[in-house]
């Protein structure tokens, strides 16, 4: 893989999450997933994206290349500085919503995405990040 870098994303407003997830399919290191794939992860992009918009205002999105011997993929990190998240099991949980939504986005993120991690403190704000790996063809 030629030498890459990292995509950084300011995310305050559903135009800015709307702008990530064009870009998110344009870049060169997310060419190597199929179509579905691709879609999978632009899905995860947007979700976290209007998770910043909605509950802490304003935060970033970070689209790094990865690879090592058998594989390639792309880790997303998801940031903000806002209120966090309480109850980190609850919030994992299927229609679980503090939002008055379906309560299916950061499930439905953990669920698109090859490995998911999530860090919160109230009052200081949450950090996810996700992983899509991809086998490298011989």
């Amino acid at each position: 893989m030629a030498t890459l870098r990292t995509e950084h994303f300011s995310i305050s407003s559903r135009i800015d999450v709307n702008m990530a997830v064009l870009k998110t399919g344009e870049l060169e290191f997310t060419a190597i997933f199929p179509e579905a794939e691709r879609s999978l992860l632009a899905s995860a992009v947007s979700e976290l994206g209007q998770n910043i918009v909605k509950y802490a205002g304003r935060g970033s999105l970070r689209l790094s290349p990865l690879e090592d011997e058998t594989r390639q993929g792309v880790k997303l990190v998801a940031e903000d500085r806002g209120p966090g998240i309480r109850d980190l099991e609850t919030a994992m949980q299927n229609h679980v919503s503090t939002g008055g939504t379906l309560g299916l986005g950061l499930p439905g993120v953990r669920r698109m995405m090859d490995e998911f991690e999530i860090e919160s403190e109230p009052g200081q704000g949450t950090r996810v990040t996700a992983y899509k790996w991809i086998r490298k063809q011989r």
